[in-house]
């Protein structure tokens, strides 16, 4: 009996992700047992995960900016914080460099078109945040 269940549990689950939620899990990527650095969930989730990272990435969603003004722009942060994080996110592909013209050299940080591709999901987090927090709110 045990055998059994476990195995129409199986097909259940299969049949569930492949016919349920084909939006959430489109092709095998997603399917698996264990977060896999190939699943393009744990890729989003890795991208903007660090202190600070959501925002660094939301002050570039309005263009161009140079440390200074990134610092200026987020006070609060450190500048070994901000260091880090935009190296991280250098690394990632996420933004970009750009030395400008001129002395002395300055340099600025832009998005690439993968951080550009963020942007819809920081939107969606903000909004199912603040539904989760509505939610948690003690009524009266």
């Amino acid at each position: 009996m045990v055998g059994t269940h476990g195995t129409s549990e199986a097909k259940r689950l299969v049949g569930h992700q492949t016919e349920t939620d084909a939006e959430l899990v489109p092709d095998a990527r997603g399917r698996t047992n264990r977060p896999e650095p190939g699943c393009p969930v744990e890729v989003a989730l890795a991208a903007i995960s660090g202190r600070w990272a959501t925002l660094v990435l939301r002050e570039l969603m309005h263009g161009p900016h140079s440390f200074g003004e990134l610092r200026a722009s987020l006070p609060s942060l450190t500048a070994k914080v901000l260091t880090d994080r935009l190296g991280e996110l250098l690394a990632q592909g996420l933004i970009a460099k750009d030395r400008l013209p001129g002395f002395p050299v300055r340099t600025s940080y832009r998005l690439t078109e993968a951080g550009m591709e963020l942007r819809p999901l920081l939107i969606a987090l903000y909004d199912a945040g603040s539904r989760v927090l509505a939610a948690l709110a003690p009524r009266d």
